[in-house]
């Protein structure tokens, strides 16, 4: 019998709150979305809670909407975390085996592990993960999975990533006080790589940049497992403001001037022949050529519903003067971060770049001049069902959030097994238990 379970994923953003609510089948990869929503956000400032009152609303909106087209109502889900007061660190833990004539079991994985997360912090921070990054077992390292092997001596090289405890209560309550309880807090980036990274990318090294509207999380692959991760806060909303600024309009007009000119246009192509035949023509065509393409330069605000003081502006400018050198700054302190990780040169996949910022226009170009190597825009994959609105770089958070879900409760918790009480057996003294009992029983007696 097929088994299918429903696995929630709610994006607490800068910009919008995100809810996706899936059916996730056993033995199949790809997840299939039955419910989603997006609405934007209040009281959340650069990834943090600000207002909890507003973002609890926020929240409350974004579920009850993708409840309504799932026809499910949530109990749990697996929430986001983001914000500049993240931070990682790479920890070592060792143990020895508990029995070293047997091979290693989920507990001696469980006891290293926790090894590893024994690291000084202040009392205002908290772990949110430990993700195992390779195993070595007597000397050999590299391992991905030790369970089964032989050895003595077991270490566990691991990822932490760890967060304001302020934080991670606020957001926490915000959700479970309104809505449903949270099974699990997901650092941002984390969630987005589940979603875009391929396995290929993971092995040979890549750099995810989460490219949100408060903040940008940079999270470094090396070896197929994490290695750094780091958020900065700026992010798409700062280009906004720049182009507020610039042409002297409000927030919401520059958002939609952004939006317009970053969407793909599609442009006529002439057929060659066609093109050789306009190669000759007299000056007066040539100058109705070049207006013709200076009138396609400049932007009419009032087909944006925009009706403000400025009518008309220009493209180009926009473009080049504006947000270009925004994003030449953004991919320069990317740029420094990684070489603060220490990765630099480990990383021949490139960048993968996600979350809504992702879409802004001249972004692939920029990031590609400043940083020197290649770069994609990471669109979720392995999905299926209500995909037509969601499959863009903006719900790569989320819809990771549901991919993380579903591997999380896919692992069968360790639970009663015949093997393992076949060992133990030889070790329960059953026969001097017994006889201490008959002894007991005895002395009662008259």
């Amino acid at each position: 019998m097929i088994k299918q379970k429903i696995v929630a994923g709610i994006d607490v953003g800068s910009s919008k709150v995100a809810t996706i609510i899936s059916c996730a089948v056993d033995g199949d990869e790809d997840i299939k979305i039955i419910g989603a929503s997006s609405v934007p956000s209040r009281g959340i400032r650069k990834g943090q809670i600000v207002n909890i009152e507003e973002a609890s609303q926020s929240v409350v909106e974004s579920v009850e909407a993708a409840e309504r087209m799932a026809g499910y109502h949530l109990n749990k889900a697996f929430v986001s975390i983001g914000g500049a007061h993240l931070a990682s660190q790479n920890s070592t833990g060792v143990v020895a085996v508990a029995e070293p004539e047997g091979e290693i079991n989920a507990e001696d994985i469980q006891r290293v592990i926790e090894g590893a997360k024994a690291i000084s912090l202040p009392s205002s921070r908290e772990i949110i993960h430990v993700v195992p990054r390779f195993y070595t077992v007597d000397g050999q390292d590299g391992i991905k999975d030790a369970i089964g092997m032989s050895g003595v001596r077991l270490e566990v090289d691991t990822h932490i990533v760890t967060g304001s405890t302020t934080a991670i209560r606020n957001l926490t309550r915000c959700v479970s006080e309104v809505v449903a309880d949270v099974e699990e807090l997901v650092a941002t980036g984390f969630a987005s790589a589940q979603s875009v990274l391929t396995e290929t990318e993971k092995e040979l090294g890549v750099i995810l940049v989460d490219f949100g509207g408060g903040t940008t999380t940079i999270m470094v692959y090396i070896e197929g497992a994490p290695y750094y991760t780091s958020v900065l806060p700026i992010g798409a909303r700062n280009v906004t403001n720049d182009i507020a600024i610039g042409l002297r309009l409000s927030l919401e007009a520059a958002e939609k001037i952004k939006i317009a000119i970053s969407s793909k246009e599609k442009k006529p192509v002439l057929p060659a022949m066609f093109e050789s035949k306009q190669a000759g023509k007299p000056a007066a065509v040539e100058k109705e050529g070049k207006e013709k393409k200076e009138n396609e330069d400049e932007i009419d605000l009032s087909k944006l519903g925009i009706l403000e003081e400025t009518k008309k502006v220009s493209r180009k400018t926009l473009v080049e003067g504006i947000i270009r050198p925004r994003l030449n700054e953004i991919f320069g302190m990317v740029g420094v971060e990684i070489k603060n990780s220490s990765a630099a040169g480990l990383t021949p996949a490139g960048l993968v770049v996600s979350g809504g910022g992702a879409q802004t226009v001249g972004l692939v170009e920029s990031a590609k001049r400043t940083l020197s190597m290649p770069v994609r825009i990471g669109v979720p994959q392995r999905i299926t069902g209500l995909i037509d609105d969601i499959k863009t770089p903006d719900f790569a958070t989320v819809i990771g959030l549901v991919m993380y879900g579903a591997k999380k409760e896919g692992k069968s918790a360790p639970g009663f097994s015949l093997r393992s009480l076949g060992k133990n057996l030889p070790k329960i003294p059953i026969k001097g238990v017994v006889g201490k009992t008959i002894d007991l029983i005895k002395s009662f007696l008259p």
